[in-house]
Formats: C-alpha cells, sequence, structure tokens
C-alpha cells in the first residue's frame, strides 16, 4: 500500500465552515442530492448491517464526484456496491462497541422500569413515575452521547473506502487516528448537525430530511481537509480480493 493513501492533517476541521461549504458544495444539485441522500439513508436503514455501508459509499461517491466537477446522476448512488464486501465488514465494527455499550444500558433501563413498578405497587405512584421518566431522560442522554462519540471515530470510515480503496479494517483504524488528531473539530460538526437535525424534526419531522444532504456534504468537506486529493500521477490500488465478496 502506498503510504500517501493514509496520510492526513491534523486540526483543519473547522464546523462552521464545513457546514458552510458543504452548503456550498451541493446548493446548485440541491435537489438531485437530497434525492441521493434520502434513497440512500431510507435503503441503509431498512437492513443497516447489510446496506448502510454500501449506500453510504455510494452517497459519498457521489460528492466526491461533484467535488471533482464531474457529472453526477442519481443512479450513481447504487455504485456503492462496488464496495459491498468491505462496507460490510466496516459496518460490522462499528456495531461491536455499539452493542457492547447498549446493552448494559437497557438493562439499566429495565432494572429502573422494574424498580418504578415496585414503588408504585406500594403507593407511591408519584414517585414512581418520576422515577420512571428520569430513568429515561438518563438512558436517553447516555446512549445519545455515546452515539455521538462512536460517530466521531467512525466519521472518515466509509469516505476512505471509497476515496483511498482502503479494505474495511484499515479504514476504521485510520478514521479513529484521524478523528483524534481532529478530535474537537469533528465532535463540533456532529454536534452542529445533530443540533440543525434536531430543529429539523421539530418542523414536522420532514426538516430532517432537507437537512441531511448538507451535512453529509459537510463531512465529505471536512474529509477533504484531513485527507487531501491525491496527486493526479499517483495510480489508486485496486481493490482487495474480498472487494465485492
Amino acid at each position: 500500500m502506498n503510504p500517501n493513501t493514509t496520510d492526513f492533517n491534523r486540526g483543519v476541521v473547522a464546523p462552521v465552515e464545513c457546514l458552510k461549504e458543504g452548503w456550498k458544495l451541493i446548493k446548485n444539485q440541491y435537489w438531485l442530492f437530497l434525492g441521493i441522500c434520502v434513497v440512500g439513508m431510507l435503503l441503509g436503514s431498512a437492513f443497516a448491517i447489510v446496506l448502510m455501508g454500501p449506500m453510504m459509499c455510494g452517497i459519498y461517491l457521489c460528492l466526491f464526484q461533484h467535488m471533482r466537477g464531474e457529472q453526477v446522476s442519481f443512479d450513481s448512488l447504487f455504485k456503492g456496491f462496488d464496495y459491498f464486501g468491505q462496507s460490510v465488514i466496516a459496518m460490522l465494527i462499528q456495531a461491536v462497541p455499539a452493542v457492547i455499550i447498549i446493552i448494559p444500558v437497557y438493562l439499566i433501563m429495565v432494572f429502573g422500569m422494574f424498580a418504578s413498578v415496585a414503588t408504585g405497587s406500594r403507593g407511591g405512584e408519584g414517585a414512581a413515575m418520576a422515577g420512571f421518566f428520569v430513568t429515561m431522560i438518563v438512558v436517553f442522554v447516555v446512549i445519545m452521547s455515546l452515539s455521538v462519540v462512536l460517530g466521531v471515530f467512525f466519521m472518515f470510515t466509509f469516505p476512505l473506502i471509497v476515496d483511498r480503496k482502503l479494505s474495511g479494517v484499515d479504514a476504521v483504524k485510520t478514521s479513529v487516528k484521524a478523528a483524534m488528531a481532529n478530535f474537537g473539530g469533528v465532535l463540533g460538526l456532529l454536534l452542529l448537525g445533530a443540533l440543525l437535525s434536531t430543529a429539523g424534526v421539530l418542523a414536522c419531522y420532514v426538516g430532517a430530511f432537507f437537512i441531511m444532504p448538507i451535512t453529509i456534504a459537510a463531512h465529505a468537506v471536512a474529509y477533504r481537509r484531513v485527507f487531501p486529493a491525491l496527486a493526479q500521477n499517483f495510480e489508486s490500488p485496486p481493490p482487495p480480493g474480498n472487494w465485492a465478496a
């Protein structure tokens, strides 16, 4: 592997600037990218482990084509399946820490619910209701916080698979290293995106879909700041043997 494929810059992610550049990147073809992102995310969510990776690869593939001034069409989204094997491997790796974290959190939630029921059965309905809501709030905050932190570490995984042709394992490793070197900026970008998405949800929920292509484009901009485009004379390495396995 050419060492240039995993070189990255440090401390170069500015959340607000990335968001502005993300909007500037897609605004002339906003409706196309809206369709690409919505369809990609809906299909990916339907079969998360199997399809989310290829769909994310397809979305970033379209964004990188647009960055290079190439023509982007809707069917380019499905070229993400060219990276099916490695994107699924990356998704499986990402799922491991999520499961390890979520299981104990849900056990705490169940324990809290049973404790609330026991309190209510002894005549303390008010205390039981308050305990239940406190438990739910704590669980929600913990899950959201951990999701954001995990999102920071894995943020560059799928762009690396598409742009640098890394394997799923190498993409995850490189993403974690690059994210740690740009932790504050990446965290700020994810929090800013989450804030905008929450505002979109409050706007009859559909507003979140209209925000989605802008936030993903901002992630692509942040990626390109961290991983600059390779020189034109660089010959991309071929995909691993099990690329489409």
